[in-house]
């Protein structure tokens, strides 16, 4: 299973490196069954991110033909409405902008992001997955309506206008679609990936390496790909 992180300009560290981390943990554990790797819309290059300026390193290009799994993370930056001014300072004479949440992720609208995310919703064989306010980005492009999904809890009202079915769970499990609530539930929705696609022993083997006790719910829809859902049940 080859699983593909998206980076994108002002992304969140932790809904990349949480997951990232458990996955390639999980694929250790596996003997190789998992593999993961860093990639961008644009191809290789160094993407900041919107946490103090920490840069990560994209190896690839996203190709949905190569994945089976596609990881959307969301943003970090200020917790405020869409148009607002950002605040801006200069520093040794270049302009800093501290960017707001919302502003970060109406950005990836103007890439090349949308358009593949798409195929990688299209395609049968591919799992999307996203933490945080990645839920978000698929919403904004038109690529949820009528899917049950999770964010960050300032942002299910969001996802709710765009047409999805807003969740509130730490993990929601509809099939090809996979979402995590807030930052940490990255961690959560990494482990769930490994349970339901290795089974329990990968998943408690590397939930034991990170010390980390799984929390919240994984909310389930009766849902095999290409089929309209069942009745959803939590778990």
């Amino acid at each position: 299973m080859h699983i593909q992180v998206v980076l994108f300009d002002g992304f969140d560290a932790l809904d990349v490196v949480a997951p990232y981390e458990v996955l390639y943990a999980g694929g250790m554990a596996s003997d190789g069954a998992v593999t993961v790797e860093l990639v961008s819309a644009e191809g290789p290059r160094e993407v900041v991110s919107g946490t103090g300026g920490l840069v990560l390193h994209a190896v690839g290009s996203l190709d949905p033909e190569r994945a089976d799994m596609v990881l959307v993370p969301g943003a970090s930056g200020r917790v405020d409405e869409p148009g607002e001014v950002a605040e801006e300072e200069a520093d040794g004479g270049e302009r800093k902008q501290d960017e707001s949440i919302p502003v970060l992720l109406e950005r990836t609208l103007t890439t090349e992001l949308p358009a593949l995310l798409r195929q990688a919703m299209d395609a049968p064989d591919v799992t999307v997955a996203t933490v945080c306010g990645g839920s978000l980005v698929l919403a904004m492009a038109g690529l949820l309506e009528g899917r049950h999904a999770t964010t960050h809890h300032l942002g299910l009202d969001m996802l709710d206008a765009t047409g999805a079915h807003a969740v509130r769970a730490r993990v929601v499990d509809d099939g090809d679609l996979i979402t995590g609530a807030g930052v940490t539930s990255g961690l959560d929705l990494a482990l769930h990936v490994l349970e339901r696609e290795l089974g329990p022993h990968i998943a408690h083997s590397v939930e034991e390496l990170f010390a980390h006790e799984r929390r919240g719910t994984v909310w389930r829809a009766r849902r095999t790909r290409a089929t309209a859902p069942t009745a959803p049940v939590a778990l």
